[in-house]
C-alpha cells in the first residue's frame, strides 16, 4: 500500500547554503538578538518559562512577527 506523503517526496536535505539562504539566516538571528535585547528581564523570564529556551522563545517571537498581520 502506497500513502501519500510517498508519492511526492520532498527534496532531500543537504548541509550546504548558497549565499542567498545563508544570508537570510544571518540576518533572521540577527533580528532575534535584536529582539530579545529590547525585552524586559521580565518579559525575557516569562518567554523562557513558557517556551523552555532562549531559542525556542525567540523562534517564537520572531514566527509571531512574520506571520503578523502587517500594520497600515
Amino acid at each position: 500500500m502506497r500513502f501519500p506523503h510517498c508519492l511526492n517526496p520532498e527534496p532531500a536535505m543537504t548541509d550546504e547554503f548558497s549565499e542567498n539562504q545563508a544570508a537570510i539566516l544571518i540576518g533572521a538571528t540577527e533580528k532575534m538578538i535584536e529582539i530579545w535585547n529590547r525585552l524586559s528581564p521580565e518579559k525575557q523570564a516569562a518567554l523562557l518559562a513558557r517556551f523552555g529556551s532562549e531559542e525556542n522563545a525567540l523562534a517564537a517571537l520572531v514566527t509571531t512577527q512574520l506571520v503578523a498581520p502587517a500594520k497600515p
